[in-house]
């Protein structure tokens, strides 16, 4: 049915003295199966009466009943944003009345009006998001799938060839999209699927398959009285919607990478790693990063409301990151070693989205994970027990650990601590060596003033060094000099050119993701 048919119940609503009234200020916002209506402090949702082959919305009860369903999964992640659902009736005077005692004409979302400038694509525009947001996120999002349902059939494998029919099927439909163009794209996500069916499988067994958000990109994303909210998710098919969460996650972590923010994609894969203890799943995270891009190229194809062109730019531009995105990577283990002080946690952040498989590397950091051991957020600061000898090396063994599982799941990772024991230095290579990767240990260095000036300033940090504790470092003459040396006085960018410089030189230049992240050039001097 056309929108048409529904303008009487969008008068009434735009009208209607429960929403402030006033019509004339009403804005309206269209989808293809949704019409939002903007008045005053609320945002009004209501279902368009149409029937496609993925949903039926052509009665009034099965639009109420998807408001409903709406309203519902929303509240896990949006409570205070999504308000109510209410029944459009046609009383016997012949009027609409809002959940009135007559025949049911339609229903409507009624949620909180939020400043569109919150949205987190259009943050991204303006280059507005943060490391720190991302922090935000991962907990939003890990706290969606520690609760979320479980899918008890067990299917894995088979749910992600349903992702890649649905897929085919639309690009077939997409007739702006040549054959030449698609098949890369299709064959390559099919060949992947292959490789990973028994993973996929095994990871539905245990429990990693769940009723996810189903559509988490940045404008299904707002920062909402200072964090992130996470609304819209997909209400009308439970099958696309129950999915791998590594492939919930995967939307968003894709949406970042296509528009080249790849280090805030890296922040937002470790933190929800940290926050979910998800290790078992990072190989597929290239393949489902790519299926997402593949549904996005698929709906940019067929947008009808826009050019030819500029759907065909867009297109485009998403199977091409697909393509990259399937294209094998090989892992690497880089360690980065230094007094407190030295920058390490800073060149760890730059050189991990640039380093194996996308999202880039595992980073497994001396300072979160103790905080982790101990049970406590990574801010707070611990007393000088748990930085003893058993708790510290409690700390290195898990550090190792998880740089271990990293690599064997074919992913890169960077070990972050400060390596001052040539034991742990030749531990943490060894890991490497077991794995059969390439390793490279980096040696950051700087005057003690420095130092000391640095770990003084610091507010908020995983860190709890203070410039006594540099001094202490410092005394025992730790240094590896077996490592590449790398002068930390330098501005980031700087210091991370030679630190990659280092690793392509150990590593091969295969390993590094060639990624406009990539430091500007003009190195200082690493020693070796």
């Amino acid at each position: 049915m056309p929108l048409a048919s529904q303008n009487e119940t969008i008068c009434f609503l735009g009208s209607c003295d429960a929403f402030g009234g006033g019509a004339a200020g009403m804005e309206m916002i269209s989808t293809h199966i949704s019409v939002v209506l903007l008045i005053g402090a609320r945002a009004l949702k209501l279902k368009r009466a149409v029937k496609l082959p993925y949903v039926d919305l052509s009665t009034p009860a099965r639009r109420w009943a998807m408001c409903e369903r709406e309203l519902l999964l929303n509240r896990r992640t949006a409570p205070d944003l999504y308000r109510a659902v209410h029944r459009i009736t046609r009383e016997q005077s012949g009027e609409l009345a809002l959940n009135g005692r007559g025949e049911l004409v339609d229903a409507v979302l009624e949620m909180v009006r939020f400043n569109e400038n919150f949205l987190f694509d259009r943050l991204a525009q303006r280059q507005c998001l943060t490391a720190s947001g991302m922090t935000d996120l991962a907990e939003a999002i890990a706290r969606l799938h520690r609760g979320a349902a479980v899918s008890p059939d067990g299917e894995g494998a088979s749910r992600m060839e349903r992702v890649l029919a649905v897929n085919e099927r639309a690009f077939a439909n997409a007739d702006i999209l040549s054959r030449s163009e698609v098949e890369p794209v299709t064959t390559g996500c099919r060949e992947a699927l292959a490789r990973h069916a028994g993973l996929l499988d095994l990871r539905a067994r245990n429990g990693k398959v769940r009723r996810g958000h189903g559509d988490l990109h940045l404008r299904n994303i707002c920062l909402f009285e200072g964090k992130p909210l996470l609304f819209d998710c997909l209400e009308f098919d439970e099958d696309l919607a129950t999915v791998d969460i590594l492939y919930d996650l995967a939307f968003v972590l894709m949406d970042l990478w296509h528009r080249k923010l790849e280090p805030l994609a890296n922040v937002l894969f470790n933190r929800y790693l940290d926050a979910i203890d998800d290790e078992t799943g990072l190989r597929l995270l290239p393949f489902f990063m790519a299926v997402r891009a593949a549904v996005r190229a698929h709906v940019a194809a067929v947008d009808s409301g826009r050019s030819e062109a500029s759907r065909l730019a867009e297109a485009r531009g998403y199977l091409e990151l697909c393509c990259r995105l399937l294209k094998a990577s090989p892992p690497v283990l880089v360690a980065v070693g230094g007094y407190s002080g030295s920058g390490k946690s800073t060149l760890a952040a730059k050189l991990a989205p640039m380093l194996g498989p996308p999202p880039g590397a595992r980073i497994a950091a001396s300072d979160r994970i103790r905080k982790t051991l101990c049970g406590v957020p990574v801010e707070t600061r611990l007393s000088a027990e748990a930085y003893g000898a058993e708790v510290s090396a409690r700390t290195y063994r898990a550090m190792m650990q998880r740089a271990e599982v990293a690599l064997a799941q074919g992913h890169a990772a960077v070990a972050d601590a400060v390596f001052d024991r040539r034991i742990e230095r030749e531990r943490i290579g060894e890991v490497a060596r077991r794995a059969g990767m390439p390793f490279c240990g980096l040696w950051l260095q700087a005057p003690r003033e420095t130092l000391v000036q640095r770990v003084a300033a610091r507010r908020g940090d995983p860190s709890d060094a203070t410039p006594g504790v540099v001094m202490d470092q410092i005394a025992r003459h730790g240094a590896a000099t077996e490592w590449t040396r790398i002068s930390a006085q330098e501005n980031i960018d700087l210091v991370t050119t030679a630190a990659l410089a280092a690793i392509r030189s150990h590593a091969g230049a295969a390993a590094v993701w060639p990624s406009p992240a990539r430091a500007r050039p003009g190195a200082p001097a690493a020693t070796a």
